[in-house]
Formats: C-alpha cells, structure tokens, sequence
C-alpha cells in the first residue's frame, strides 16, 4: 500500500497514491459516514487548474486527488522520485470500489449522466458483482441548478441510505460539484468522469498496451475528435512545457494563495 501524501504538478496537489490505499480511504471514510471529495485527475484536470485559479483552489481542496493519466504519475515519479508502478485509473477505481463495498454490504449512488446511461450503468454493475446495492440514481440536469435544487439533490442521495456516490459529468464540471456539495452530502462522493459511459457499454476503453504507454488520449482523439481535439493537441503540449519548466525551475509554479471561487457554480 502506497500513500505518500500530496505533491505540487503545476500548482495542483496530486495525491502520490496507489489503488490499495485510495479504496482504503474511501471505504474508511464511508464506514464512518464522514464526507470525502474525491477526483481522478487526468493531463486535462490538471489543466483546468492551472488555467483557472479559481479552479485550481477548489481542486487543492479536495480531500483526495488520485493520479488518473499516466502522465500525471510520470510527473509524479519524476519530479518526486514516488516510485509509483501504475496509476490510480478511475474507471478501474470505480470498480475496485464496488467489488469491496459490495462484499461489505455498503449501498451506493450514482449521481450524473442521462437517465438511459444510468440504467445500462446499474444493470452491468449488478451484473458484475451480484450483491451490489444501487440505492439512488439521479441523472443530470445538465444546467446550474437553484440553491434550493442543489440542497434537495444532496437531501435525496444523503437519506436513500447510500454510503457513498459515485459522479460523472464530466471535467470539470464534477470536480465543481464534488466541491461543492462536499459537506452536504456528508460521505464519500467520487468523481470518476468517463467511467459511466465505459462501464454502461457506451464508449470503448483504449487497449491496454496504449493505456500503459499514455496514449489513451490518443485513442479517445480518434474515436471524438470533434469534441477533444482542443483538449488534447493544445493542452498536452502546454502540460509538457509547463512541466519542464517546474521541473528545471525556469518558472516558480505554487500551490498556495489561490484565489477561493467567489460564486457557487451549482451544476447540477
């Protein structure tokens, strides 16, 4: 089990951890009903960061950020010497979580996507691991939601007897809401992005071969590459350079007086 504790790519406090101890944390904190805001941060979360300050201080406070994209633990390894074998996929992650959550008999949530993609979700988890709980699915709303909407949102996934949520909609409109609504949900909450249009049957993962060399966003940019283009051939580039220059020191990058966000986004 590896857990080395937080470390600064390009501003943003990525956790030095593996799936071992990430799952142990999670479970922990949803044994005890205690709140856990957690994201699988890939080269373009990381990104969303170091663009926008605001996000970068929402990000920095979150309570685990796992390193999602290979180059994400490369940088890690790199400029740390973290020694981490693999990442800490959310997709996989998702998963793991599941297997142990069932086996311990802890109910889940499933909060984001359409109403059709949560229903193939659910079917292939129960599939999966037969004693799974599926207490509450709620889809998006795919708008800013009302104060009034966001507190019923979170009322309905704290008192369906859920011990956890898992989110997806999307970098980095999930890493906002598992912000926000942190300490309303009061439980783990698990931004895991792709993974419901993954394990609902509706995109294919990149093979293995390509994940491990850190080109599955190369695969994605083949299969999307009207929606991800800007995302991947502008931000992967500027990942790289702005990581040489942390690296070589060319450029003070910090982590600390970030600006907090000055209104509440509320997606929903």
């Amino acid at each position: 089990m590896i857990d080395h504790g937080r470390f600064n790519i390009l501003g943003i406090l990525i956790d030095a951890i593996d799936y071992e101890a990430a799952v142990d944390r999670i479970l922990t904190a949803a044994q005890a009903g205690k709140p856990l805001s957690v994201s699988a941060l890939a080269v373009h979360g990381v990104m969303t960061g170091v663009l926008d300050q605001e996000q970068a201080y929402r990000l920095n406070h979150l309570d685990l950020l796992v390193p999602d994209g290979q180059p994400v633990r490369w940088a890690l390894n790199w400029l740390y010497r973290c020694g981490l074998a693999d990442r800490v996929y959310g997709p996989t992650l998702m998963l793991k979580i599941c297997d142990r959550v069932a086996q311990l008999g802890l109910p889940i949530a499933l909060y984001g996507s359409k109403p059709e993609v949560l229903k193939s979700l659910a079917d292939n988890l129960k599939q999966k691991f037969p004693e799974l709980q599926i207490l509450d699915q709620q889809p998006s709303r795919f708008r800013q939601v009302s104060v009034e909407e966001q507190l019923d949102i979170a009322s309905q996934i704290r008192h369906s007897g859920a011990k956890l949520v898992f989110v997806g909609l999307g970098c980095p409109r999930q890493e906002v809401w598992v912000y926000e609504n942190r300490d309303l949900l009061g439980m783990p909450a698990i931004a895991v992005g792709a993974a419901f249009d993954f394990h609902a049957g509706l995109l294919s993962q990149a093979p293995k071969w390509m994940q491990d060399r850190g080109l599955e966003w190369f695969f994605r940019l083949l299969k999307e590459p009207s929606r991800l283009w800007r995302r991947y051939l502008l931000l992967n580039p500027l990942y790289i350079s702005l990581l040489l220059c942390q690296a070589y020191h060319f450029q003070s990058i910090s982590s600390k007086n970030l600006p907090s966000p000055r209104d509440s986004l509320r997606y929903g």
